[in-house]
């Protein structure tokens, strides 16, 4: 039998086929790049190009009081760098950073939560009145609020510590004027002010699904069993991102130790925060060079707390869409 050899069947693989980008499809990348366009510049000039001007600046040791010219600068190399080690000031302001980080990162969620949760019961009359005198501290400018809050905290003035005795606590603390107690009032201070977190945290607890509290009330379970089981999963991408904003703040606490506590953090040193530390090497001092290093030290902490957060939490959080 005779047998004829065919040829094989061209495919796209043969001849590859070259796409090319409709008229159109040209037209939209054009627009998004030029919608994108304010965030690049505002990216580069306002974020990338100063830290890459402060990693510079940090390998100087140039003066805030000079002009910034060639002249007025030598480079020292690892100097800085070095003096961070020797700094007898480093490490116990960022023990103070840490110490505000440890105690407000957990009621800067505990407490807007809870404010949440009540705002949203269904028990509650006018919530929308409580919701906004909740939210309303949030308004307050920092200056201000922390001028009023230390009135408030006025050992012998103050109204918290008038109610103590009242009470009948004859030795109220000293707040602000005891080393002991004064980070745990700049703690209260950032808590007066949850009304972001408490918005953020109602908005996700209403994003949270009926049918599932009626099934679980249907196998006999309580409000607590109903919180930890399905409120608080459901709702740990807002609480994840509280978090994540609470360590950011924390690591860049600065305007209200310093108007309480000045230059020097007082009382003894107990509200010297690590930006603080920052600022008077910068802008008291003049400085730049070694206050560059501390920027950078506030950088890279700030950078690998957020990074461990992303790493555990990815674990740890539920997402509906998808995997946790």
């Amino acid at each position: 039998m005779a047998t004829t050899n065919l040829a094989p069947v061209p495919t796209s693989s043969t001849f590859p086929v070259k796409r090319t980008k409709s008229a159109y499809s040209r037209q939209r990348t054009r627009w998004g790049w030029l919608f994108l366009m304010p965030w690049i510049i505002g990216f580069f000039a306002f974020q990338l190009l100063p830290i890459a001007f402060t990693f510079f600046l940090s390998f100087t040791d140039y003066k805030a009081t000079t002009e910034f010219k060639p002249g007025n600068f030598n480079f020292v190399g690892l100097q800085n760098f070095q003096r961070l080690f020797s700094d007898p000031l480093a490490l116990p302001s960022m023990g103070v950073t840490l110490k505000f980080a440890a105690i407000g990162i957990p009621l800067g969620l505990i407490i807007p939560l809870a404010i949440a949760v009540l705002v949203n019961s269904k028990h509650l009359i006018a919530p929308s009145i409580f919701r906004t005198l909740f939210f309303l501290p949030t308004v307050i400018p920092v200056v201000a609020g922390t001028i009023i809050f230390n009135g408030v905290l006025n050992s012998q003035s103050g109204w918290i510590n008038l109610g103590l005795k009242a009470l009948g606590i004859e030795d109220p603390p000293r707040w602000f004027g005891d080393p002991l107690w004064a980070g745990f009032a700049l703690n209260l201070l950032a808590i007066w002010a949850v009304g972001n977190a408490m918005i953020i945290l109602l908005a996700g607890l209403q994003g949270v699904p009926t049918e599932l509290y009626e099934a679980a009330i249907m196998d006999g379970a309580n409000y607590w069993q109903r919180f930890i089981s399905i409120t608080v999963p459901m709702i740990s991408p807002v609480i994840f991102y509280n978090v994540t904003l609470g360590v950011i703040f924390a690591f860049q606490y600065f305007v209200p130790a310093l108007l309480i506590g000045g230059q020097n953090g007082n009382p003894q040193g107990s509200l010297l925060f690590f930006p603080l530390h920052f600022y008077r090497q910068a802008f008291v001092f003049s400085d730049m060079g070694y206050a560059a290093v501390l920027a950078l030290v506030i950088f890279v902490v700030t950078m690998v707390a957020t990074g461990l957060l992303f790493f555990f939490g990815q674990r740890l959080v539920y997402y509906a869409g998808g995997e946790s």
